[in-house]
């Protein structure tokens, strides 16, 4: 609801009294919110608001009236708050009479001034006392077009001065809507005035009949005597001396009034030209005025008082008003020009353009002045895009630029860095190379010049749309202009040029990808296009996360520029930009991963855990888990865009064709495990001299360590081959499987097939480094068991009574039980595989050797068999169906014990086998000991 305003009150007047045309100051409350909002004012009956000028609220200044009351109130009306009261009253002192032969040494105002004659006040009205209102009836103009009076009535006026004056002008124009009634008291007052004009001519001449007929007689007796006399032409004659009295009276007279009537006439012309002046000052006044306002910046009062002028007096046909108006457009033509300068200026604020269109279109500037500042500002916003790679790329070429940055406030160190400085998944200190505090490094160039091409386009376009939308809708213009009809002509030449405009958007968008890809996609552009938008010299190619930085910044541009609800047609070239940097960005880190990887390898510690697994499989997982973290919000689909993973081979070549075209982000994966897999094997071939111990340490939490492990621990050659071979067996029990769990999470596709092709790699792997581990172990037990048997000529055929198990065979146990203790150190895991190889071969070279014996005596059979059940019997635990039936082989051989008396001995001599090294033995009993999971 709106707010009721207050009814004018006047307090006081300064001064509170004078003569008529005196300069009052009249001071009080609500007295109105500007000029326009005063309608009436009233001092002592008499209306002033013709020489009225509001000063605020409180405060108007005014000229006092001829008014027929001595004293009254100051009457105050307005629009807002009505018909208005008074507290004070003025005084209005009557002038003193002075006649027209008086001297006086003040100015007598003689627009009222006292006829001595009639002994009554006489006014005269300026411009020859031009009739206000003749018809005596209110106003009551319509909407006639003043160009269709003039083309109507050629060469007429409807002024009362003008000698071509027509009446039915006059009416057309302020009284086309007058009912009948209206009119007929028009006329009847026309005719009052005319019988009052006639009745007063007749009152003159009756008042003076006596005069008349006195002078009639005076000149009748003078022609009598002039007729008896008849000397009218002689000297001294009563005719001659007539004559000179009368000469002598017209030059008294002229003596008498030719200096009065002199200043009378000055009087008169000078009254004339300060009343032409007063009432016209606003004109006269409005070239300085013009320029003051100017100069102040107040445009708004500048146009008001150009448009009331412009309603006034363009059509005159008073010279000097002429000259004035003609004075006052120079100074608005003037007023345009620099408006538009001021509105095509950059930059500048919306606000502003707003507000100067605004004036240009109430000062009916020519042109589209809206439509110049859109061009102007599409050109700025092109040139500062322009300007900022050129000042990024000066920057770089004398060796200034990118702000350094402390690595401990920025989330986007490398993933190599982060395994670094990031304690392993379930395990302990893994790499002790802490980074120092202060520790800095460069954003590239590029990152910084994305950013900053961000700044300007984030800044600047949605001013320039949003320009456009009010150019489109017309709220550009200001009351006038919609009762001119700008509104409609700017809606017009909105739609005209539409596609003018959508060029604009798209030549602004489409410079902002390629700057962008000049500086980070160079392969996607033309010769031509690198011209314009390259020119980088650094050829660094940017890691994962620049590239997510670069990728999170250009999707703040996008969605700033879809908040403003610009097309979506428009802003197709940025999404496309982002598919190509989000696949760019998957195969860099890809690529950048592998190499990780490589160098996570290249640390390995041997250092075991309880488990017999070193850290290696533990900072391989956190490497690949990294990597995935940091692709989480590249790969992340935003509305719009589309799911990089899910993009085919074809599509991925073509939107990069600056990256190796025949790996996907499947291969890739692939790639990375291979490479770690690859490390695993170059780990397992390397000399000892080739290791490097400087950065091994003793994992002093670990309960399970060598026997042998000091600071300078060095495996040995098998020590390595069983080290990877535990970590193979965790990688393809629970590593890979955590990573395919990971890269589904993440929403990479084809995971299966990646555990699947890695296993397998593994496997293969695990097979080669097992079977070098065997073949390093097994060969030296199996090729010492002939040698021990036929040790001091001994022959099957010819031997004593068997008193035990000889030593060779207890030598290869104590082996096995070497080999046992070396794996059982390293993985209880790898135990019974190692050593149910190893039997196997050892049971396959003693059936060899048995079924080489041509024949045996009973002794011999004795031996023989006491041998071959005292190994089989040590190693039960380890037998598989290879052993077993290599065994069975190897007895069947033998001769069957028929007597009791050679059992028995077979059976005590077994018995004092086992109780002699049951010490020994104890290793091969299995273990009660299960793994510890992971």
């Amino acid at each position: 609801m709106s707010r009721v305003r207050q009814p004018p009150l006047v307090t006081g007047i300064s001064p509170n009294e004078g003569t008529s045309w005196t300069k009052v100051t009249i001071r009080g409350e609500n007295l109105g919110t500007g000029p326009a909002d005063l309608v009436g004012l009233s001092i002592c009956g008499h209306n002033c608001l013709l020489t009225a000028e509001w000063m605020s609220a409180s405060k108007i200044v005014c000229r006092v009236g001829p008014a027929k009351d001595d004293k009254g109130e100051i009457i105050v009306t307005t629009k807002s708050g009505g018909h208005g009261t008074s507290t004070v009253s003025f005084k209005l002192l009557k002038a003193e009479k002075i006649g027209i032969l008086d001297q006086s040494a003040v100015w007598v105002d003689e627009m009222n001034y006292y006829d001595m004659r009639t002994d009554r006040y006489k006014g005269i009205s300026p411009l020859s006392l031009r009739p206000s209102n003749p018809l005596g009836i209110d106003f009551d103009k319509g909407k006639v077009p003043l160009k269709d009076l003039e083309a109507l009535f050629p060469g007429v006026s409807g002024e009362f001065t003008s000698e071509n004056f027509s009446a039915t002008w006059y009416l057309i124009e302020n009284h086309s809507v007058t009912s009948f009634d209206q009119l007929r008291m028009a006329a009847s007052n026309l005719k009052k005035q005319a019988t009052k004009k006639n009745e007063g001519s007749l009152a003159y001449v009756k008042g003076g009949l006596s005069t008349f007929f006195e002078a009639q007689d005076a000149l009748a007796a003078i022609h009598q005597r002039l007729e008896s006399d008849g000397t009218e032409r002689v000297e001294g004659s009563m005719t001659q001396r007539l004559e000179n009295v009368l000469n002598r009276a017209s030059d008294t007279a002229d003596t008498l009034f030719q200096e009065v009537l002199g200043r009378k006439d000055k009087a008169d012309s000078t009254r004339n030209a300060l009343n032409v002046l007063q009432r016209f000052k606003f004109l006269f006044n409005l070239p300085l005025n013009i320029e003051r306002n100017i100069q102040k910046g107040d445009y708004d009062v500048v146009i008001n008082d150009y448009e009331k002028a412009k309603s006034l007096f363009s059509n005159t046909e008073v010279s000097v008003f002429k000259k004035v108006y003609a004075e006052v457009e120079t100074r608005i033509g003037a007023l345009r020009s620099l408006l538009l300068d001021k509105l095509l200026e950059t930059p500048s604020t919306l606000h502003d353009q707003k507000r100067y269109i605004r004036y240009l279109s109430d000062l009916h500037a020519s042109g589209d002045p809206a439509w110049q500042c859109i061009s102007a500002q599409h050109k700025w916003i092109l040139g500062l895009m322009q300007n900022c790679k050129e000042e990024f790329i000066n920057c770089q070429r004398v060796g200034l630029g990118a702000i350094a940055l402390d690595l401990e406030g920025d989330p986007r160190p490398s993933a190599f860095s982060r395994i670094r400085d990031t304690a392993p998944l379930n395990k302990g200190g893994i790499l002790h190379t802490p980074r120092h505090n202060t520790w800095h490094y460069e954003t590239p160039q590029q990152v910084q010049f994305v950013e900053k091409l961000s700044d300007v386009v984030i800044g600047q376009l949605p001013n320039f749309w949003k320009l456009w939308i009010s150019y489109v809708n017309g709220s550009l213009f200001s009351e006038t202009g919609e009762k001119s009809g700008q509104v409609e002509k700017s809606k017009k030449n909105a739609r005209q040029r539409q596609n003018d405009f959508k060029k604009m958007i798209e030549e602004v968008t489409h410079r902002l990808v390629k700057l962008v890809r000049g500086a980070l996609l160079p392969s996607t552009l033309t010769e031509l296009e690198l011209r314009l938008y390259g020119g980088w010299e650094n050829k660094t190619e940017l890691t994962g996360p620049w590239l997510t930085q670069v990728i999170h910044t250009v999707r703040i541009i996008f969605e700033a520029l879809v908040a403003l609800e610009i097309p979506n047609d428009l802003l197709q070239v940025i999404q496309d930009l982002l598919l190509e940097l989000r696949h760019h960005c998957l195969l860099v880190t890809l690529h950048h991963t592998a190499e990780d990887v490589k160098r996570v390898a290249e640390k390995e510690d041997w250092v075991v855990d309880n488990e017999g697994i070193t850290s290696l499989p533990a900072q391989f997982e956190q490497c690949m888990v990294q990597m995935l973290q940091s692709l989480k919000e590249p790969m992340e689909t935003k509305p719009g865009e589309v799911n990089i993973l899910q993009l085919d081979q074809d599509q991925a070549s073509e939107l990069c064709v600056d990256i190796i075209k025949d790996e996907g982000a499947r291969k890739l994966c692939e790639r990375i495990m291979k490479v770690f897999i690859n490390c695993l094997e170059q780990l397992s071939t390397k000399t000892d001299r080739d290791i490097d111990t400087s950065h091994m340490s003793v994992d002093l939490a670990s309960p399970n360590l060598f026997s042998g492990i000091q600071e300078d621990f060095c495996p040995t050659l098998e020590q390595r081959l069983l080290i990877i071979l535990s970590n193979c067996q965790y990688l393809e029990k629970h590593t890979f499987l955590n990573l395919a769990e990971h890269f589904e999470k993440h929403g990479f596709t084809g995971t299966e097939k990646i555990t699947r092709v890695t296993v397998h790699a593994v496997k293969e792997l695990d097979e080669s480094l097992f079977d070098a581990y065997i073949e390093r172990k097994s060969d030296p037990i199996v090729g010492s068991l002939e040698p021990g048997i036929y040790a001091g000529h001994f022959d099957w055929r010819d031997c004593s009574t068997p008193t035990g198990v000889r030593n060779y065979l207890k030598e290869a146990l104590v082996n096995i039980i070497t080999v046992h203790a070396e794996v059982f150190t390293v993985s209880k895991d790898l135990v019974p595989r190692v050593l149910t190889r190893i039997i196997e071969g050892v049971a396959e070279e003693i059936s060899r050797l048995m079924q080489c014996v041509s024949s045996f005596s009973k002794n011999g059979a004795i031996q023989a068999r006491l041998e071959i059940d005292s190994l089989r019997d040590a190693v039960a635990s380890y037998l598989s169906s290879e052993s077993h039936a290599s065994f069975k082989q190897a007895l069947e051989v033998l001769p069957q014990l028929h007597n009791g008396a050679d059992k028995k001995l077979l059976e005590e001599l077994l018995n004092t086998f086992k109780s002699s090294m049951q010490l020994q033995l104890t290793c091969f009993q299995p273990s009660n000991v299960q793994p510890v999971k992971r």
